[in-house]
Order: structure tokens, then sequence, then C-alpha cells
């Protein structure tokens, strides 16, 4: 009795060791993640384009031969600019060179036109912000001076924590005020191995970093 019972204790050990390994390789392959197919090259790359102005940014506004129109303007909160004889000026959500071609077509009603040669340089970034929320070490707002991209924010921000799931990153980006923010997905593990480099964009100012 004891030596038949013994293959039919195997075959169902057997049997048994077959399913759960089974199952566990179903388990491994249904946590895969996949990202819906999205258009990454459709996204702007502010490098790029010229820098776009914005509130707390510094100028340095100089006039030729006229030391006294020439200034230092910080852009308000409002996104505006002070000059003397301009006055107020629309600085946010403009280039320098769009700044500076409308201080020269301002100034030509006040001095000749051979006068008016004006020369506008950004002398601090300051509202090139953006946000890093979700499992990550040191969650919060973050400036630069310089453009960054997902994967360097999140290095900013101390890298995913134990508990992150993240390939499973989204980049939130608003295209309007009051309008629904774009879900961008990351596969933040596959940037850093090279394997998906077209998901590394450069953030915009406003973007939101959510490593879930």
């Amino acid at each position: 009795m004891s030596m038949s019972s013994t293959p039919r204790r195997s075959r169902r050990t057997g049997l048994a060791l077959t399913l759960v390994l089974w199952g566990a390789g179903w388990g491994i392959s249904g946590c895969a993640t996949t990202h819906p197919p999205y258009d990454y090259a459709s996204e702007p790359d502010p490098r790029k384009h010229d820098f776009v102005l914005g509130p707390s940014d510094v100028l340095r506004v100089s006039v030729w031969r006229n030391p006294d129109l020439s200034a230092d303007p910080v852009v308000r909160p409002d996104g505006t600019i002070t000059l003397p004889l301009v006055g107020d000026l629309r600085a946010a959500g403009m280039t320098p060179t769009q700044v500076r071609q409308e201080i020269e077509r301002r100034l030509k009603a006040y001095v000749k036109d051979e006068a008016a040669i004006v020369t506008v340089a950004v002398t601090a970034i300051n509202s090139y912000r953006f946000v890093i929320s979700g499992n990550v070490e040191k969650p919060g707002a973050y400036s630069a001076n310089h453009y960054v991209t997902v994967s360097e924010a999140i290095t900013l921000a101390g890298g995913p924590t134990r508990l992150a799931t993240p390939e499973n990153t989204l980049i939130l980006r608003s295209n309007n005020p009051g309008e629904p923010p774009r879900r961008i997905p990351v596969d933040y593990p596959q940037v850093l191995n090279g394997r998906r480099s077209q998901e590394d964009l450069v953030l915009l100012a406003g973007d939101t970093v959510y490593v879930p």
C-alpha cells in the first residue's frame, strides 16, 4: 500500500508545483505595464525656441545713448514691466525679442528713430517652475535656471521611493488655463536604461510630474 501510494503523491505534487509556477508566471506577466500609444514628438521642446518670459524674470533693458531710459525691470506677477517713457508693458508670454520690438516702437514717439536702439537681455530666470509629486523622496515645487527633462526633475526630487511604481509616471501638462491637464505617460525605469528616450521630455513651466 505504501509503495503504490508514493507515485500518486509525486504526480500530485508535480502537478501542484506546475500550477503554482504557471500561476506565478501569469501574475508576473499580468503586472507588466504597457502605455497606450502617445505621440511624444508632438510635445514642444522649449530648447528649440526663444525663451518665453514669465513672472519674476529679471531683464536688462538698454537704450543706446539714453542711459536714463535703461532699466532692470522685474516681470511682476501680473506679467508686466514698467520702463521710463514706455510705461507698463506686457512681458509675460513674450520673448525678449518681442519685448525689444515693442519698446522700440513706443520709444519712437519720444526719441529720434536712430536713437531708439534697444537691447533686452534676461539676467535672471525665475519663472521656470514645476512640481514633483507622489512617491518621491522630496516632493514639492522646484525651479531651475535651465531646462530640465522629466528624468532630471525626478533626480532633483531624490528619486522614487521604494513604494513607488515609477513605470507609471505621468507628466500633467495644461494647454490653457481652466482646462484639464494632458496626461503624458512616462516609463521612468525604461527611460533610465535608454529604451524609451523619447519619453524623457523637457518640462515646461507649470508642469507637474507625478510618480505613483
